[in-house]
């Protein structure tokens, strides 16, 4: 066998697609789901008073950041879970608008939820 046919198959080997486990979104919605509670607790504590020394809004500001991305990322993964379960659409103008309302929905709820809890 030549060099190139043993390159391709190696490369083949290492390129071959492979299946996230199966609890991989259930795992990553736990996650992004606990970060944005901690950012929301370290918020909740945090004091006004403290905010006239610089030195004390590091910890606000990163839990601003985390709380803020993982709850933009708990959006996405929930919209995207909801779009797999109802199919594709059928063209990209559906799609997009579909995903569109899909964020809007599923920040809307979480947004209710917070209110409810009294956070």
């Amino acid at each position: 066998m030549s060099e190139s046919a043993e390159f391709e198959i190696l490369l083949r080997r290492a390129l071959a697609p492979i299946e996230p486990p199966a609890d991989l979104s259930e795992r990553l919605e736990a996650t992004l789901s606990s970060l944005t509670e901690l950012a929301a607790d370290e918020l909740d504590s945090w004091e006004l008073r403290a905010m006239k020394d610089p030195r004390n809004w590091v910890r606000p500001a990163a839990a601003v950041v985390v709380g803020g991305t993982a709850g933009a990322g708990l959006v996405l993964l929930r919209a995207r879970q909801r779009r797999r379960q109802r199919g594709r659409a059928a063209t990209a103008w559906d799609a997009a608008e579909r995903a569109l309302r899909d964020v809007y929905g599923e920040a809307r709820r979480l947004a209710e939820n917070e209110l409810r809890l009294g956070r």
